[in-house]
């Protein structure tokens, strides 16, 4: 993956699963421990920003949940 594609300054993606792979994808290449630190930095910033992303879905969705619901949040029937 070419370190323009790491930065921060990165688009965010286009939903919630694609933060995830992207974050995936992120998690195994740091595991290596193959990186270069400079890399390794860019990787961890991107991984920050799309954690960000992904807290912010969060948040979102609970929102519009707790509106459909009037307010009142469903317990989660056992599966």
């Amino acid at each position: 993956m070419p370190s323009e594609l790491l930065s921060s300054a990165s688009p965010l993606p286009a939903s919630y699963d694609d933060a995830v792979a992207e974050l995936d994808q992120l998690v195994l290449a740091m595991e290596t421990g193959q990186m270069p630190l400079d890399r390794l930095l860019e990787s961890y910033q991107r991984g920050a920003v799309l954690l960000g992303f992904c807290r912010e879905r969060l948040q979102a969705v609970e929102v519009q949940v707790k509106v459909l619901e009037e307010g009142q949040l469903k317990p989660w029937a056992a599966a």
